[in-house]
């Protein structure tokens, strides 16, 4: 599922010190399981690129659940993805083997929402040459409904999201295209060198072939019709990695934004009425400050500097920086360098990612997950030639980013893709979950104390589904924070939908206003400051 955290004016003191935020306690919860790319000496370009994970709570007992989304079969799981249950006691049971349908392609990405309103999450799987729609039973067990679903396979599907497109009350889906990949020896068997002549992985340019972003609308009763080509947004193909569904232009309605591998980033505005419009180029957020292509892939959205309006952060290549486009009243800066991320960022390949308060002090953070593409001659070292350390970006009080202390178990050299985020004990403290590629699925836990004070929602619809797209705002005596629902993120992950916002102790919720996704808007009483509630639209 998807989570976003929105924070007020920072709340740290200048003797505040981090030990360390995250531990490792997969195994010790009953998390066994190891991604497996199945590389072969002609390194075709998908083998490097998964896999992805997510937070979803599947049986509908409010606590999340864990699942993995592999590439290749293994022994431990022949249906290449994993599913963990949440029990009482915070360990997790496997029922990969009875709660999940084969899946016979090359994974990559999950999406997760209730797509039949039925109050339970379903999931979508994304793979080379294969999507498919898995409709939870009520159980916590999933049956394949893709035939007739609509749904079309993208030629390598990747990250994707839910989110009420229309304003109808359902939840349509977009799916991210890499490239138009066919299995033939020219996308297979391409020959590529690194630096000093080793064989390496391609770049998704050499193929000459961006795949092409699906829009599919939902019919109810988990059927789809896909509106790619009607919509407009099938007028321009791209190399995504990154989805996210936001409200970019503060009019109400959701808009679309897609994170390419070298090659500018789109943002499709939703003009009403199934008509997107591509604007990233004049609204500032397709390419960096210089008018650089960057390598585009996990990216989220939050007010990171606290002034009320939408951000996007999005993660790149070694030698390139991260990005992060301050918004300003649906128009966007890179702010990255005046910010002090160019240097924490510029040696790292980022993949999965997230804006989170880490030590909930006020101010909003970044986590990534790490991991080359590409062997790097000067880099090579260590079990895994491709791995590099995640990060916690820690933001000071002075709105720039310093690497925090996030913990040895965080800084493994892996080559980690999909992250997710999401509170799996319900203490305030976002926990961290990482799939490293041909390496382990990781379970970090947040051990850090809260600084500031913190509050948070999960906000519903009538049906009981997570209102995947509405935006939240906790208002003050002196302000407000703003947030949104959203179940996807990051890369090829999902997280938990609830939103977090974290403020100065000094501050006292007044009340929560939502605009719901159709328009209307309801206010709701002040939350309980320092634990998780629910908010629901109220019936007809």
């Amino acid at each position: 599922m998807w989570l976003l955290v929105l924070a007020s004016a920072c709340g740290r003191s200048s003797d505040t010190h981090d030990t360390g935020a995250f531990e490792d306690v997969a195994r010790t919860r009953g998390i066994v399981y190891t991604h497996v790319s199945a590389a072969t000496p002609e390194k075709a370009l998908p083998e490097i690129m998964g896999g992805g994970c997510g937070f979803v709570d599947v049986n509908g007992d409010g606590r999340l659940d864990v699942l993995a989304v592999g590439s290749a079969p293994t022994v431990a799981h022949p249906r290449r993805h994993g599913l963990w249950i949440q029990g009482t006691d915070g360990r997790f049971s496997d029922v990969s083997a009875t709660s999940l349908p084969p899946f016979d392609a090359y994974g990559m990405g999950v999406v997760a929402a209730d797509l039949d309103l039925d109050g339970d999450v379903d999931l979508v799987m994304t793979g080379v040459g294969k999507t498919a729609l898995w409709r939870n039973r009520g159980d916590g067990v999933y049956e394949d409904a893709t035939p007739g679903s609509g749904l079309v396979p993208c030629p390598w599907g990747t990250s994707g999201a839910a989110g009420d497109l229309d304003g109808d009350g359902d939840f349509d889906l977009v799916i991210g295209d890499y490239l138009d990949w066919k299995d033939t020896p020219r996308f297979t068997r391409r020959v590529c060198v690194s630096a000093d002549g080793t064989r390496d992985y391609c770049s998704p340019q050499s193929y000459g072939a961006p795949g092409m972003t699906r829009v599919f609308e939902n019919l109810g009763g988990l059927r789809f019709v896909d509106r790619t080509e009607t919509c407009g947004i099938g007028t321009r193909r791209g190399t995504a990695l990154g989805v996210l569904l936001t409200d970019a232009d503060g009019d109400g309605r959701i808009d679309v934004y897609v994170s390419n591998d070298q090659m500018p980033s789109f943002l499709w505005r939703n003009l009403g009425e199934w008509r997107f419009v591509e604007e990233a180029t004049e609204r500032g957020c397709a390419v960096d400050e210089t008018g650089k292509s960057q390598a585009g892939m996990g990216v989220d959205g939050g007010d990171v500097n606290g002034d009320g309006r939408l951000d996007i952060w999005k993660v790149h290549l070694h030698r390139e920086t991260h990005a992060l486009y301050l918004g300003g009243d649906g128009y966007f800066v890179d702010a990255t360098a005046r910010n002090g991320l160019g240097v924490l960022t510029r040696s790292q390949t980022g993949f999965g990612t997230a804006i989170v308060d880490v030590d909930r002090d006020g101010c909003l953070d970044f986590v990534v997950a790490n991991g080359r593409v590409a062997l790097v001659p000067e880099l090579v070292g260590g079990p895994d030639v491709f791995g590099e350390p995640d990060q916690w970006l820690r933001q000071r009080d002075d709105g720039r980013f310093e690497e925090g202390d996030a913990g040895s178990d965080f800084r493994l050299h892996e080559s980690g893709r999909g992250l997710a985020v999401g509170d799996i004990d319900d203490d305030g403290a976002i926990d961290v979950l990482v799939m490293n590629r041909d390496g382990p699925l990781r379970l970090f836990r947040n051990r850090l104390p809260a600084v500031a004070a913190w509050v948070g929602l999960r906000v519903r619809e009538r049906s009981g589904a997570d209102a995947l797209g509405a935006r939240v705002t906790l208002h003050f005596d002196d302000g407000r924070s703003v947030g949104e629902v959203r179940s996807a993120k990051s890369y090829l992950a999902t997280c938990d939908p609830r939103v977090q916002f974290t403020f100065a102790r000094t501050r006292l919720p007044k009340s929560v206003h939502v605009r719901w996704t159709d328009g209307a808007e309801t206010t709701f009483p002040a939350p309980v400051v320092g634990r998780w509630s629910d908010v629901r639209r109220a019936s007809r």
